[in-house]
């Protein structure tokens, strides 16, 4: 099983279970490896009856749970990891996150905030716990509950690190520019040094055609972070619509050179090299770009 055989595993498990069905530890180790294959409903079957034959087990119940929820069943899995908070190595996930997403899904939002606020070690009723919560909840794509568990965080504390960076992100992504644009700087005016939020304001710039306050945003989030390649791309567009294709080429490239895979960049740098009017570079972009996205597809 470590070695990551499961169907061997199984059938050497299996093979105990005939000659001797009642071998102790049987049920959670088929438990266990049936829930690293992702058969959930046969790992439910197997660690059932392990809860069973010592209901002690953390473990068991905690495979259990997990195993309830990523088949589907949130709710089936709330009241077994309420019982076992901690993380066993073999479930590979942190079960208070997964409780906390099973919160969520069910939409029991108190419990969810206060499941949160115990995984990141901040008071319930806090602002921080509020931020938490509203960051999971726009990660799972419950956008309204998300909107007003981050304006929460940001009445109760209006200076909060990145409590108006999230209000801005959901904005942006609602496509309420001059609302995301109000949040970004507010961001700024609590927290200058912070590489996204410049990105960010810069993508809002961007949107409403205002190029070059975008360039410069955009110049200072590189400044900050010049790991991320998202700054590069936006630039590369950016100076592309002013007209600039050498500067708009060299930041693509740039962009290229650190993630080599990504079909956007490539499809940006066949658009610049096509308005400079080389073809023939400009199809190998574009020809790239297609490929690309056909492999991630």
């Amino acid at each position: 099983m470590e070695e990551g055989k499961l169907d061997d595993a199984i059938a050497a498990l299996q093979a105990i279970e005939t000659s001797n069905p009642a071998t102790k530890g049987l049920a959670l180790e088929l438990g266990v490896a049936y829930y690293k294959k992702s058969d959930f409903p046969k790992a439910i079957q197997y660690l059932k009856q392990a809860s069973m034959e010592d209901p002690s087990n953390g473990e068991a119940t905690q495979l259990l749970g997990l195993s309830y929820y990523l088949g589907g069943h949130p709710r089936d899995a709330i009241p077994l990891l309420e019982k076992v908070q901690g993380w066993f190595p073999r479930a590979n996930v942190d079960a208070s996150y997964i409780l906390g997403i099973c919160y969520i899904q069910t939409k029991d939002y108190p419990n969810a905030r206060k499941a949160f606020a115990k995984m990141f070690d901040v008071p319930q009723d806090s602002a921080a716990s509020y931020l938490f919560t509203a960051r999971m909840l726009l990660r799972q794509e419950f956008d309204p509950i998300a909107e007003e568990y981050a304006q929460k965080a940001a009445a109760l504390d209006p200076k909060l690190p990145l409590v108006h960076f999230l209000l801005g992100e959901l904005y942006l992504y609602k496509s309420r520019v001059p609302e995301a644009i109000a949040e970004f700087q507010k961001e700024l005016a609590i927290n200058p040094a912070h590489a996204s939020t410049y990105y960010k304001l810069a993508d809002a710039y961007s949107r409403i055609q205002k190029y070059d306050d975008a360039e410069r945003l955009l110049q200072r989030s590189i400044w900050l972070d010049a790991t991320s390649t998202g700054p590069y791309i936006l630039m590369g567009k950016v100076l592309e619509k002013k007209g600039e294709y050498e500067l708009a080429v060299r930041a693509l490239q740039r962009a290229a050179t650190m993630d080599p895979n990504n079909p956007t960049t490539h499809h940006l740098l066949g658009q610049a090299y096509r308005d400079m009017g080389k073809k023939d570079q400009a199809d190998n972009e574009l020809r790239l770009a297609e490929q690309l996205q056909t492999r991630q597809q």
